[in-house]
């Protein structure tokens, strides 16, 4: 089966403007509003199957899209664990943690904080794209039809889509710190029979 896979970054949360981890929080009312008027820039195919992050921001975001009420919660989509560093400020941790912040922004492998090394969040988002056939074909009501291209989206979170885009074009996870998302952006993959490629995204 071809798919067609538009990844969206959640919009800008409070604790991402205040520079910290985040700890699963919600869209605040700029972060909504930001939502809102991306309704309109970002096109966003009809009858898409839609798949969103566990995460409050991730669904705020969704629903804000108009996305909400067809969205399946995966897993596969929630944010890069960050241990013991969920909800902290990236500033504080510079002072008391130096060496293990440099090496978490610069390493693929590095996770000093206990949580997920992005090298680790590469191989989660690449079973998560590769199993994806499987999820439409028990997501879609009308079933598969072999051959055609379907349309899936994903509300997700900068560093999954940064993972995804590594998987994708079967680069090393080292190049990590190279990829930029911003919030309320889109990113385009396609499956086909050569795999996954990467495509500029309709905006």
């Amino acid at each position: 089966m071809d798919i067609r896979l538009l990844l969206i970054s959640h919009a800008s949360t409070a604790a991402m403007r205040a520079g910290r981890f985040p700890a699963d929080d919600p869209l605040d009312a700029r972060g909504l509003a930001e939502a809102a008027a991306a309704r309109a820039r970002l096109s966003i195919p009809d009858g898409a199957a839609v798949f969103v992050s566990p995460a409050v921001c991730a669904r705020d975001t969704a629903s804000a899209l108009g996305l909400g009420a067809a969205a399946s919660f995966d897993e596969g989509l929630a944010d890069m664990d960050y241990g013991l560093w969920h909800g902290r400020r990236l500033a504080d941790l510079a002072v008391e943690a130096p060496h293990d912040l440099a090496a978490w922004t610069h390493d693929p492998d590095a996770a000093a904080h206990g949580g997920e090394s992005f090298s680790q969040l590469v191989k989660r988002v690449g079973q998560w794209l590769d199993a994806l056939n499987g999820a439409l074909r028990d997501t879609l009501s009308e079933g598969v039809i072999p051959g055609n291209t379907h349309n899936v989206v994903a509300v997700t979170h900068a560093p999954v889509i940064r993972a995804a885009i590594v998987h994708a074009l079967g680069a090393p996870p080292a190049v990590f710190p190279r990829i930029e998302i911003a919030p309320l952006s889109m990113v385009e993959l396609r499956r086909a029979r050569r795999g996954w490629t990467w495509w500029p995204a309709s905006q």
